[in-house]
């Protein structure tokens, strides 16, 4: 059976980052997601981590510089130095806060030279990653929320995944309903190269009950198919995190 995270980076958003995590575990969460872990020592992360029972099931790998625009680095032609140096902060962290799951940011870039970057970099990624026991995954993003960002497409997806051994799929449901829709037919598609979810209500990024989506039929999917991993939360809550997490309990789940 999935279990859910929390997205640290968009829920109590009302509080200090330090101070989500017990918000986090109070509300009934065991695992928790964010966008970054770099801006605080490992081991105040990992006090909190332990100190409220929470696993760390995932991060990202450095955006570069965000007051450039940067969004990820992987497909950027020029700067893979960078790119391949940050993989030490990011296999650092990793064990330190014993996540498994990397989520690779790809960047704004376009083009065939894009392309062999981000090949190239992703190689490079899965032979760092897999002596830690780490699994890179990939996630295209929509146009709409990010305009100039490399990977866009899950059939895209598929294919960077059949060329570069070890990659595997971050599956956004928001992200996929506004790309291409047909969710649930992605999910049988994809299903054996997932490793990770992410949900959020569709068009809004609201609780994920709200919107387009019909969120029984969704989640009945991935439990035909048997999904025993983590849906992360990634939504921002209309009001306080812990009102709208009524969804959970409609939903017949628990945190």
């Amino acid at each position: 059976m999935f279990r859910l995270a929390a997205n640290l980076s968009y829920l109590f958003g009302d509080a200090p980052f330090l101070e989500r995590f017990e918000r986090a575990a109070k509300a009934g969460f065991k695992g928790v997601e964010y966008f970054a872990p770099y801006d605080h020592d490992p081991a105040e992360l990992i006090a909190r981590l332990r100190g409220n029972g929470l696993e760390q099931v995932l991060f990202n790998t450095p955006i570069g510089n965000r007051g450039a625009g940067d969004s990820g680095l992987a497909a950027v032609p020029g700067r893979e130095a960078e790119f391949r140096a940050s993989l030490d902060d990011v296999l650092r962290y990793a064990d330190a806060l014993e996540c498994r799951r990397i989520h690779i940011m790809a960047g704004n870039a376009n083009g065939p030279q894009a392309r062999a970057t981000f090949l190239a970099n992703l190689e490079y990624a899965a032979r760092a990653f897999e002596p830690h026991g780490v699994t890179p995954l990939i996630e295209p993003l929509n146009r709409r929320d990010a305009p100039s960002y490399f990977l866009t497409d899950f059939g895209d997806a598929l294919d960077v995944i059949a060329a570069v051994g070890g990659i595997r799929l971050q599956f956004d449901i928001y992200h996929r309903q506004i790309i291409h829709g047909d969710v649930t037919a992605g999910l049988r598609e994809m299903m054996p190269v997932i490793r990770h979810m992410q949900i959020a209500g569709v068009p809004d990024r609201q609780e994920p009950d709200t919107g387009e989506l019909e969120l029984t039929h969704v989640l009945g999917t991935i439990r035909e198919l048997g999904y025993d991993g983590w849906i992360g939360c990634e939504y921002r809550p209309k009001g306080t995190t812990e009102e709208g997490l009524s969804w959970i309990r409609r939903a017949g789940l628990e945190p």
